[in-house]
């Protein structure tokens, strides 16, 4: 995995302003500790940071092809003459060893094993639809010096990021917003309606906080010529009929997941799965334990996180009935991992330079507290052993996983579902004029329709799958992103490339048109992943109930909170009072000690202490 930047503008010679793209560039290191490069012509400059995975030596990059091309020209980190196509390209393409054989077909000859070519030769080959034939998680940008146009293209899913920001004239673009901000061309200003939708946990594809800074959504490709810049949307969710009865849909779904793991599995670097002991993880590790096997190669490894003394300080609750530990040991004893514990003590989690990495891995004041500070510690200690890690995302989205899903209030509801049992902060707890300014549940409550104006139904769908295809389609598009943007972002501040086989776009689309009834046979959630994976995955993770990634509960944690969120309240100047309102903020905390002993109930503390950070940090303040 990588990390992208540049800038493009057919107005300008821009040979004369690499200087304006070299620092966009250095703060993509953590995305690419291994190599950096810069290509630069006359209208177009792509600089790229590399975290070398396949093919080590060959995959140097910006990789180009030659001006006269045919279907013979080969691509490579280096040729002579003058480039015809250029690519920077972050992220991984499963299915590159297939296309490279029907590319060879064509008369194509190949310099590396990098999938990298693979992806440059296809653009030669079927032009910009060449999208189309990708299998993998990606986020690229493709100079064609020919037609003067630049591409920026994002997997189906939104599993790698890409930013694109408008200049008076010509675009930059990066992997994350702080290439962006590092231009000197470019201030950071707040797009206060972008950042209520951030606050809202709405997602809106292309949206975010800063104003001129757009996300490509997920299943598109950025076009930028002499026309000006537009978005091309080649893949969205639709609905089909389904055919298959409940075994054969079992089955279907054991084979895309069994040919999925392999491909992913595919690597010249250490690699790893997280197991938690949910079924979502446990099945993968399963999976990835059989590739092993018949590979001849040793354990798969395994890690999964802790926190000091949480057997003694857990407590359960509906929302998270049982510790992780237990079940995690026992699937690795089941399926026979070298499994290994990374655990985290609560002055870890509130350490200063902890939390501010977080911050600067999001770029935004986007955080779920101790969940993402030890997630991203988890990636940092992983890193140690690993270079890539197979990980659990999409599973409860497109399996029907979440307690949501069940939950008919939820379901009946006109709104996120989501948001009745998660929240980064509630309206009351936002200023009064930046809630009037930005009409915080009005524009919630006008997104949730946007959204469900994009899902497709068949005539013969009753009310209760209408409803239910509803809530998997929301969930895919709206919730799924910000959950893998948050999981691409701590892995990558940690050099540690996360892939998501559940994420796969064959599996998705296939089981995003399964009926609800095959999908969640009576009521039992994700019981189609159940009954396609039984035979490998241990009973007791079979019947356990759904907890969701674990939280500290040492009471020093809240601790540390309740101070910090005194001493913001101390600073009336900060400017997080723009976005939140001190006194509901005193007022939360006059709750005893032991309130905020769980992440729903410390969400608002931490969204304020995050906010004041970013805006100070970052220089920035709604306008």
């Amino acid at each position: 995995m990588c990390g992208i930047a540049g800038w493009a503008d057919v107005g300008l010679d821009l040979t004369r302003e690499v200087d304006g793209v070299e620092p966009m560039v250095r703060t993509m290191a953590c995305r690419g500790p291994d190599a950096a490069g810069i290509h630069a012509s006359e209208h177009a400059v792509l600089g790229h940071r590399r975290l070398a995975i396949i093919d080590l030596e060959g995959g140097r990059q910006p990789m180009t092809a030659p001006e006269h091309v045919d279907a013979a020209a080969s691509a490579g980190p280096a040729e002579g003459g003058r480039p015809a196509v250029v690519l920077s390209y972050s992220g991984e393409v499963y299915n590159f060893r297939e296309l490279r054989e029907e590319l060879s077909g064509f008369g194509h000859t190949f310099r590396t094993r990098s999938d990298t070519e693979v992806v440059l030769h296809a653009y030669l080959q079927w032009g910009q639809d060449f999208v189309r034939r990708l299998n993998g998680m990606f986020a690229f940008a493709l100079w064609d010096e020919r037609a003067q146009r630049l591409l920026l293209v994002r997997d189906r899913l939104g599993i790698k990021p890409l930013y694109v920001a408008r200049l008076a004239s010509g675009v930059l673009f990066g992997s994350e917003p702080k290439a962006l901000l590092a231009h000197p061309r470019f201030r950071a200003r707040i797009d206060s309606q972008g950042l209520a939708d951030l606050l809202g946990l709405v997602k809106t594809p292309g949206v975010t906080p800063y104003r001129d800074i757009e996300e490509v959504p997920p299943g598109c490709v950025a076009v930028y010529d002499r026309s000006g810049l537009r978005t091309d949307r080649y893949w969205s969710l639709g609905r089909h009929p389904h055919e298959d009865d409940a075994e054969a849909t079992a089955d279907t779904v054991r084979a895309l997941l069994e040919d999925t793991v392999a491909r992913q599995m595919v690597t010249d670097v250490p690699l790893c799965t997280l197991l938690s002991g949910g079924l979502d993880s446990t099945v993968l590790a399963a999976l990835a334990a059989q590739v092993q096997a018949r590979a001849g190669e040793p354990p798969v490894r395994s890690f999964a996180v802790d926190f000091t003394g949480s057997e003694a300080d857990f407590r359960a609750s509906d929302f998270r009935p049982e510790r992780d530990s237990p079940y995690a040991r026992e699937a690795a004893r089941h399926i026979g991992t070298d499994h290994r514990l990374i655990e985290l003590s609560a002055g870890e989690l509130t350490r200063d330079a902890h939390r501010d990495a977080v911050l600067r891995a999001h770029d935004l004041p986007y955080t779920f507290g101790d969940v993402d500070t030890s997630l991203h510690l988890l990636f940092r200690g992983i890193r140690e052993h690993s270079t890539v890690a197979l990980s659990g995302e999409s599973a409860d989205e497109v399996f029907g996983g979440y307690a949501w899903f069940h939950d008919p209030a939820a379901v009946r509801a006109a709104g996120f579902p989501w948001l009745s049992r998660m929240q980064l902060i509630t309206p009351e707890l936002l200023a009064p004029g930046f809630r009037a300014a930005t009409c915080f549940e009005e524009y919630r409550a006008e997104r949730y329709r946007e959204a469900l104006r994009e899902v497709e139904h068949l005539p013969g769908d009753s009310p209760a799958e209408r409803r239910m295809r509803e809530i998997g389609h929301l969930h895919l598009t709206r919730w799924l992103p910000a959950l893998l943007d948050r999981k691409d972002r701590l892995s990558m501040a940690a050099g540690l490339e996360v892939r998501v086989p559940f994420c796969d776009h064959r599996l998705v689309e296939y089981v995003h048109n399964t009926p609800w009834d095959l999908k969640t046979p009576g009521g039992d959630p994700k019981g189609l992943l159940k009954r396609a994976t039984r035979d490998i995955v241990p009973r007791s993770v079979l019947e356990r109930r759904k907890s969701p990634y674990p939280t500290t509960a040492d009471r020093l944690y809240e601790k540390d909170l309740r101070a910090r969120t005194h001493t913001l309240l101390a600073d009336r100047s900060s400017p997080a009072f723009d976005v939140v309102d001190a006194g509901a903020l005193a007022r939360l905390l006059e709750h005893p000690q032991g309130h905020f002993d769980t992440q729903l109930r410390r969400n608002g503390l931490e969204t304020a202490l995050y906010l004041d950070r970013w805006m100070r940090e970052y220089g920035i303040a709604p306008e």
